[in-house]
């Protein structure tokens, strides 16, 4: 019960720290949205469906947050030519503008909060993070 309890503390801190750097840095995204758009950097053109699995969010969280994202101007949803009821989502302009400041609030974000560990004990942690998710996901 630890384990869960630590896990979760870590991660809303890192979400804090994340958002609180993006609008330092006058960056109107959060970090769940910095997520789609760091997969969509890699791959453009992908389905909701897509965005879901690779994010591990359910299919209502990825509405509200590709809704939120488009009133943002930073994706647009296009309806795929084959099967309407499939929207593939792109980037705009402004979420393919956002890249290179955002990665580097990032870097910077993730290099405050590992400050202090070493390298073995990042390799270690990834490995042990890695072994519970395996253990975990369906």
């Amino acid at each position: 019960m630890i384990f869960a309890i630590l896990n979760g503390k870590v991660s809303a801190a890192l979400n804090r720290k994340f958002y609180r750097n993006f609008r330092l840095n006058n960056m109107d995204i959060t970090p769940e949205q910095w997520t789609v758009l760091i997969y969509l950097w890699q791959k453009d053109g992908v389905t909701q469906q897509e965005l879901c699995n690779a994010t591990f969010k359910d299919k209502p969280s990825m509405t509200r947050l590709i809704d939120n994202m488009e009133r943002q101007n930073l994706v647009v949803r296009i309806s795929s030519k084959t099967d309407r009821r499939i929207n593939q989502i792109h980037l705009t302009r402004t979420g393919r503008d956002l890249e290179s400041k955002s990665r580097y609030v990032a870097h910077k974000t993730l290099k405050e909060a590992l400050k202090g560990l070493s390298a073995e004990e990042l390799r270690i942690s990834q490995e042990v993070l890695k072994k519970v998710f395996a253990n975990s996901k369906d």
